[in-house]
């Protein structure tokens, strides 16, 4: 929302913003609809439950554009998206597993031991994440030479938001196991960490995007560590100036592209990334230098994560405690 309406007010192009007033298919498949009766002809979705909306109008309305962010290759076909005959179409996806690693390999790092991962629902995306976060956290602890001292509770809430009986599940994690820090991966679930951790000065790492500013405004200046992001908005932005602006539309249809790491020497060029104004920086643990060093170690491929979602990662040497899901 935030990238189209900047892009829109940029660029002079019409701008609104259609919300499903409830959480199904059918009010996303209504606005949508309700957008392209209105005229509107480019359509940014985002996340995977637009799936469904896309493949119900992708083939109804040929001359709309549609763009999707966080929607993969499974979640179209398995929505009757037919991508050899999708011209009108073009996705984003996104390599979480490296900015999943990067967050794990810096908490660690920075001398935290007893970690949480705490997923939404079990999606690919979010299994990426975590499971990038479990091999970062494991190499950062042999490298230091204290993989017997790091351990990693592992969870799925089973939804995107917070609730009370997932605040009472972490707050158990805080008190009583003695989590020093959790990775909150999914939409509002962040609100159950942070509620848990705030009682007791625990810390939180966020994702997507850089959460500090709302996890540390509602909930303690601090409690974030770092975020795990991806490129959400400047893929929107230069989608658009290339579409809109520049008239490469052809350069992107029917297309599903993986963003990941673009640069070696500039982390905040890439589509996976933490931030480097907000994280958390150790003088003497872990450095913006020592970031930029990891970021270009993977970009050639010296640090190899693997994005198997099929079984859990195999890390032989710190601790993980996989649980299932909470709820559902």
């Amino acid at each position: 929302y935030e990238a189209c309406k900047a892009f829109c007010e940029a660029n002079g192009v019409d701008f609104n913003y259609f919300k499903p007033t409830g959480d199904s298919d059918a009010e996303r498949i209504a606005q949508v609809e309700a957008a392209i009766d209105e005229g509107y002809n480019v359509i940014v979705m985002p996340g995977y439950l637009f799936a469904a909306a896309i493949g119900e109008c992708q083939p109804t309305y040929p001359d709309v554009k549609f763009i999707a962010l966080d929607v993969s290759e499974f979640d179209l076909t398995s929505n009757g998206v037919d991508l050899s005959n999708a011209s009108n179409l073009f996705s984003a996806v996104y390599q979480e597993e490296l900015s999943g690693y990067m967050a794990g390999y810096a908490a660690v790092k920075m001398g935290y031991k007893k970690l949480g991962f705490l997923g939404g629902m079990e999606v690919p995306a979010v299994q990426r994440f975590g499971y990038g976060f479990v091999q970062g956290a494991n190499d950062a602890a042999v490298e230091l030479g204290i993989a017997a001292d790091v351990s990693c509770e592992y969870v799925y809430g089973g939804k995107f938001m917070g609730d009370a009986d997932i605040t009472a599940y972490m707050d158990n994690w805080y008190a009583t196991k003695g989590v020093e820090v959790v990775f909150a991966c999914g939409g509002g679930i962040f609100t159950s960490a942070a509620e848990a951790a705030q009682k007791v000065n625990g810390k939180v790492i966020g994702v997507d995007t850089d959460q500090s500013a709302v996890i540390d405004g509602g909930y303690g200046e601090g409690m974030t560590v770092t975020s795990a992001m991806k490129g959400l908005a400047p893929t929107t932005i230069d989608t658009l100036t290339d579409v809109i602006v520049n008239g490469n539309w052809a350069n992107y249809a029917g297309k599903i592209e993986t963003l990941g790491l673009v640069s070696a020497d500039d982390p905040s060029a890439n589509y996976v990334q933490l931030p480097l104004e907000t994280t958390q920086w150790a003088d003497g643990k872990f450095t913006v230098e020592d970031y930029t060093a990891l970021v270009a170690d993977m970009f050639n491929g010296k640090v190899k994560v693997s994005n198997d979602t099929t079984v859990e990662p195999t890390v032989s040497n710190i601790a993980v405690n996989y649980l299932g899901n909470i709820k559902g």
